[in-house]
């Protein structure tokens, strides 16, 4: 296994907000599509771990509102159990371990093995990984990566709050510039990951960060 202090993390990119029928669809959403089959399959081959989030809400879930302002609430989306709370076919997550909230703390022993998990798959019931799950924080401090490299939907919600969020804990944050997609109406984050450090770049250039 190589790189293990490199991360990918893959942000929701679930049918809802991808799929052209989704139930909270990001406009344009399906164009990098073919990008980011090729980090999956990138990750695959190289043997580098990913984080994979995914909203996984409730009907009584705090953002979910029947008359959302798009902005702090939103439309039903992500509903667990539901197809468009299913990662799309090019991020589907290979084999697993999946983290969601009620998790016995016994499963951290085995965030140890990347031969054995290679993808984790982190739900959230909340923009932000790091408030929407309790254990997102405990994972990051083992996996204790160098640099992430971030990708996904929406690039000004919770691609946002990710990005945001390990750059806060230390790490080197890296954003596929040609693998995020915004929601309209809510300004872009740009600027401020400029100035906390974090850099965007094509994937096409990945391997002379590795």
């Amino acid at each position: 296994m190589s790189n293990h202090k490199t991360l990918f993390w893959n942000v929701d990119t679930q049918e809802d907000f991808i799929d052209q029928a989704g139930k909270l669809y990001v406009q344009g959403a399906e164009e990098i599509r073919p990008v980011l089959k090729q980090i999956t399959d990138f990750a695959k081959a190289e043997g580098i771990r990913v984080v994979n989030t995914c909203d996984y809400h409730h009907i009584n879930s705090e953002e979910l509102s029947s008359a959302p302002d798009f902005a702090t609430s939103f439309p039903p989306h992500c509903l667990a159990g539901s197809s468009g709370a299913e990662f799309i076919s090019e991020t589907l997550p290979e084999s697993p371990i999946l983290i969601d909230w009620d998790l016995e703390l016994a499963i951290y022993a085995e965030l140890d093995d990347p031969e054995r998990f290679r993808n984790i798959v982190i739900r959230k019931d909340a923009f932000d990984v790091f408030t929407g799950n309790p254990h997102a924080d405990k994972i990051v401090q083992i996996l204790q990566p160098d640099q992430v490299f971030v990708y996904g939907v929406s690039t000004n919600v919770c691609v946002d709050k990710a990005v945001i969020g390990l750059a806060e804990r230390g790490i080197k944050v890296y954003v596929f510039k040609d693998a995020i997609k915004e929601l309209p109406n809510i300004p872009l984050p740009f600027e401020t990951w400029k100035a906390k450090g974090i850099e965007m770049i094509s994937f096409a250039d990945v391997k002379n960060y590795l």
